[in-house]
């Protein structure tokens, strides 16, 4: 079943996910060489509950974190864990939230120092494909128009490769809703995009194939063939003319252009 939110819960959830955006925000202030997904982990957990939050993930069906940290070709559902970050590396942290009863749930990619030119371009182009998703997130469009805008600017144009056994999802009450929203797609299929509707948005894609495979532990994600993948994700809420992006990445990308550590794509900063 689908939920319709009232403007008023759409301002609830704005509140989650902008609790989300300040933490992932707080991280791009942490992130360098030598230090630890755990502590970004613990740091996490820490800003969540200061700010009257509770961490969505924890115990979500048994996982064990705050959060979850992937790199370099891990995609996504990375374990914290006491291994060093290391220059060149690639991180994707995602951070779910309940505050006043509602979810928010979004991620953000980091490159860490001296990361090659071909991943960098990976990155850009896998956040130019979730704003090119989140432009069909209006009235009367249908979920396969997102699909299909962000295979067309990541798979079609440049040849990567789409996950296909994850996908995004609605938000509300609860971390996961109806409908899902994957990350291709035929334009003009699937479930039709009403007012309210509230979708966390989430391109996950990987620089070789797009075949992926679970680790033992039963949560984490890598590529198949070890290439790097990038994960990006938004919350929105479905609207007539231009949907409403509830999250907010300015913050974020203020404090990873301050942070010495982390670089950008240069053609990003020039756009």
């Amino acid at each position: 079943m689908i939920y319709i939110k009232t403007a008023a819960e759409v301002e609830l959830m704005r509140q989650s996910a902008l609790l989300v955006s300040a933490t992932l925000a707080e991280i791009a202030k942490l992130l360098r060489p030598g230090i630890t997904t755990l502590s970004l982990d613990k740091t996490i957990g820490e800003m969540i509950r200061d700010h009257g939050g509770v961490p969505s993930f924890l115990g979500f069906h048994g996982y064990p974190f705050n959060s979850c940290i992937s790199v370099n070709d891990v995609v996504v559902h990375g374990f914290p864990n006491s291994g060093e970050l290391k220059d060149g590396d690639i991180i994707s942290v995602d951070i779910g939230i309940i505050k006043n009863g509602w979810h928010g749930d979004h991620a953000y990619t980091f490159a860490i120092g001296d990361v090659k030119p071909e991943v960098l371009k990976l990155i850009r182009v896998t956040k130019e494909s979730l704003y090119k998703g989140i432009e069909k997130a209006v009235t009367g469009n249908r979920i396969g128009d997102i699909g299909a805008a962000i295979q067309e600017h990541t798979e079609k144009k440049y040849g990567y490769g789409v996950v296909r056994e994850l996908v995004g999802h609605g938000l509300g009450k609860s971390l996961h809703e109806d409908p899902q929203v994957p990350n291709y797609g035929k334009r003009g299929t699937g479930a039709k995009l009403k007012e309210g509707m509230a979708l966390a948005i989430e391109p996950m894609i990987n620089m070789g194939k797009k075949e992926v495979y679970t680790e033992s532990d039963g949560w984490t994600v890598r590529t198949v063939d070890h290439s790097p993948s990038v994960h990006f994700e938004h919350d929105v809420a479905v609207q007539k003319n231009k949907a409403d992006i509830l999250s907010d990445y300015s913050i974020i990308e203020a404090a990873e252009k301050a942070n010495a550590h982390l670089v950008v794509d240069q053609a990003e900063l020039v756009s």
